[in-house]
């Protein structure tokens, strides 16, 4: 039995987690703002404990998994799934939003995963998921805010990674696509209330007449998605990175073509500025 640790667990990714943790015979710690909201959804189960945690404030990131470890005994899978999204060119979006977002999605993990790493360093085993996007990977119009906290999350995750393999401690970067979840609904997503008028018709602008089109109609299938991590999760070498999705796939195969031209067309000036090598 496995015992999950997992943030925004009330609805979307974290709810079906929980739900196919659970079927799987595993526990599962399941925080939110509002614990009331995980046991509406799963009754009183023996293998669940609904936390309380406001994942950008560190006190309460440390009582759940004080909580969790004095209830299960250890903590094995940390999912790292609370966060939002925020839609508006970079120059749209106000200082205030931009600290933010950056509070939920960057910090808030990190202050989790601070958390939980002394427990998993003693027990020499774990997994961390950090939750990504294909948005951390490819940067899409509209969306510059909300993928450079994804960005941060896979650098800070590739260096986690390496830092921890030898408390025998596995890192993996969840990178999904668009998927049918309520990510583009407006309990999800925050919309930049300032619009430019130069941004209408530029990709930046269009975005947000994507994004309301394309709300709850998305191509991804969320408990397909939910259904792969917990396989992935058993595997015996499960990978850095983890994309999910026929569009995360196609848009990593593009990104790694044009990475490839591009340094191919400057690779002469790239390496010409080393000192010279001398016999």
């Amino acid at each position: 039995m496995k015992v999950w640790f997992i943030t925004g667990a009330s609805r979307g990714f974290g709810a079906l987690m929980t739900k196919d943790a659970l079927a799987a015979g595993d526990a599962v710690v399941a925080t939110a703002r509002n614990p009331k909201t995980i046991t509406e959804q799963f009754g009183d189960h023996p293998n669940l404990l609904a936390v309380a945690l406001d994942v950008t404030n560190e006190g309460q990131a440390k009582e759940a998994t004080t909580a969790a470890v004095a209830r299960f005994g250890r903590i094995d899978v940390l999912a790292n799934n609370a966060g939002y999204g925020l839609l508006g060119a970079v120059e749209e979006a106000t200082a205030e939003e931009i600290e933010k977002i950056y509070a939920t999605n960057v910090f808030g993990l990190l202050k989790v995963t601070r958390a939980v790493l002394p427990y998993m360093r003693r027990q020499r085993s774990g997994h961390i998921l950090n939750f990504s996007s294909i948005g951390g990977y490819y940067g899409f119009p509209g969306w510059g805010i909300y993928g450079s906290t994804k960005f941060a999350v896979e650098g800070l995750s590739e260096s986690l990674a390496t830092e921890v393999e030898p408390f025998g401690i596995k890192v993996t970067i969840i990178e999904p696509g668009f998927f049918r979840t309520d990510f583009l609904h407006d309990n999800s997503l925050a919309i930049s209330p300032a619009s430019i008028p130069d941004y209408v018709g530029t990709p930046a602008g269009n975005m947000r007449d994507f994004a309301a089109s394309a709300n709850h109609a998305q191509p991804g299938n969320p408990a397909k998605l939910t259904a792969g991590i917990i396989e992935m999760v058993n595997a015996a070498n499960p990978p850095l990175r983890m994309p999910f999705g026929r569009d995360t796939v196609a848009k990593i195969e593009e990104e790694h073509a044009n990475v490839e031209k591009e340094l191919a067309q400057w690779r002469q000036l790239a390496v010409s500025t080393d000192f010279e090598q001398t016999a």
